[in-house]
């Protein structure tokens, strides 16, 4: 697949890389992994209303963008060179793509305009093996007189514990159904999660018949399945934003720490840990914009085949990239003070978010017939 990009893809991908450099500096984002919620609202609006960065993928008939997954990689991807902090992935990404995908037209509409404007922070909650069986649902819809209400439990939700909406997959006698929870609704319990990744949320979900309303009709396990895909290549892309800047930082060192009376990368050992950092992220960059360029055709089929190839290089490249890049700094680069570790962090945990490589070649194995 020939893949390039037009005028307007740069002047997107600046007009972004200026906003998050100035919001998110290093000391802002150190701010943030310590608040409870792991963003700034202020900040969120002024992304809806500047850039319209939350609506990127909404319909402009719902009062978004109505752009596509190529102009997303190139959000996510400098999203990913300043380790963003805010539920972008969960709300703009992966809840807006089950929104569109797999509720019925009369019951997203306005929830995705309130994604659009900034006003409705989501969160979805998937089985481990969506689209494979609703038996991996762990969360069971029970209907009742007037409604549904669910039963269950799921871990390590990314920012459920702030989103004012949940997206809940659970299951239905015709297999997997997408329902939707309020995020004050009784009998809902919601708990942050300790992770290794302080920059990106996790929680846990606790529904003990809460009242909830189906959003979808009959069985979606395979509208989740491309759901998943879109939102896997999307993470990707962030992937290759964050092995970037590890690649950067790495080289800038290199230029300017002296050993000896000469700069480090005038070694031939340094040399080649950056030349072979910089074939992995160009590697991995192709990866996640074959993805999304494919992902752009609307073949499901191929959409989800690349996709799995896509997270499972970008995120070894970019765990690969973020360890380099500390043992370039040396001692220095091991300490809390430096930025090295939070890339180091979020490239371990970005790895097994949504399944970690071993798992996704399994099951792009499975689709060639291996």
């Amino acid at each position: 697949m020939e893949f390039s990009f037009t005028a307007e893809h740069e002047e997107l991908r600046q007009t972004v890389r200026r906003f998050l450099e100035r919001e998110f500096p290093e000391a802002r984002v150190r701010a943030l992994m310590e608040t409870a919620s792991g963003h700034d609202e202020r900040t969120w609006k002024r992304m809806a209303e500047e850039l319209a960065l939350p609506g990127l993928v909404v319909p402009e008939r719902c009062g978004g963008a109505g752009l596509g997954p190529v102009e997303l990689a190139i959000v996510m991807e400098e999203m990913g060179r300043v380790l963003f902090c805010g539920p972008y992935l969960s709300t703009a990404v992966l809840s807006a793509y089950a929104l569109l995908y797999a509720a019925t037209e009369e019951s997203r509409e306005g929830l995705l305009r309130e994604i659009a404007s900034g006003a409705a922070l989501c969160a979805t909650a998937l089985p481990p093996n969506t689209g494979r069986g609703s038996e991996d649902a762990a969360c069971r819809a029970l209907r009742e007189e007037g409604g549904w209400r669910l039963e269950g439990s799921y871990g390590f939700v990314v920012d459920g514990h702030v989103a004012d909406v949940l997206l809940v997959v659970a299951r239905i006698p015709e297999g997997l159904g997408l329902f939707r929870v309020e995020g004050d609704a009784p009998g809902l319990r919601r708990t942050a999660l300790p992770a290794l990744d302080l920059t990106r949320k996790l929680s846990r979900l606790e529904l003990s018949g809460a009242p909830a309303a189906m959003v979808s009709l009959g069985d979606v396990s395979a509208a989740l399945d491309r759901v998943l895909a879109l939102t896997v290549g999307a993470l990707g892309a962030e992937q290759v934003g964050g092995a970037q800047r590890c690649l950067e930082t790495a080289t800038e060192y290199a230029k300017t720490r002296l050993q000896f009376g000469r700069p480090i990368g005038s070694y031939q050992a340094i040399k080649h840990k950056c030349a072979d950092m910089l074939v992995e992220v160009e590697f991995a960059r192709s990866a996640a914009y074959h993805a999304a360029f494919g992902a752009e055709e609307n073949d499901p089929a191929e959409t989800i085949a690349a996709t799995h190839m896509a997270k499972a290089y970008c995120s070894e490249a970019y765990f690969r990239a973020a360890a380099e890049n500390i043992q370039i700094h040396g001692g220095m680069g091991f300490t809390w003070e430096h930025s090295a570790h939070l890339y180091f962090k979020r490239a371990k945990a970005s790895a097994v978010l949504f399944g970690d490589p071993i798992h996704h070649r399994q099951e792009l194995a499975k689709r060639i017939g291996i």
